[in-house]
């Protein structure tokens, strides 16, 4: 297996709620750090949404590994930024056996 090429910083954030003083709540993301990714697009494909065909790019983000419990490991639920590009990840899985390197699984989210 060959060693991941890190060339790109990404931030990472992890949602929290905040009261919106209604009683209810809002997410909010805040920023936990940043990490260095090799970043590989995988094959897209097209979703019917509410105003019509949408498109879906999933990617595969390499990072360097943490064990779990760690604040720097990403987890699924958290997102990925770079610039205005926001990652929303679905799954991380180790990519060796020795837990050097984690894959996350992640898709591209549209902004409103």
């Amino acid at each position: 297996m060959s060693v991941p090429r890190l060339n790109v910083r990404l931030e990472l954030e992890g949602s929290a709620r905040q009261d919106d003083g209604m009683g209810g709540y809002r997410v909010v993301w805040r920023r936990i750090g940043h990490l260095w990714a090799e970043m590989k697009a995988q094959a897209g494909q097209e979703r019917r949404a509410e105003v019509g065909p949408q498109s879906v790019v999933p990617w595969r983000i390499t990072v360097r590994g943490a064990r779990a419990g760690d604040p720097r490991r990403p987890a699924a639920g958290q997102r990925l930024r770079m610039g205005q590009r926001l990652f929303v990840i679905e799954a991380v899985a180790e990519r060796d056996a020795s837990g050097q390197w984690l894959t996350c699984f992640a898709r591209e989210e549209e902004q409103a």
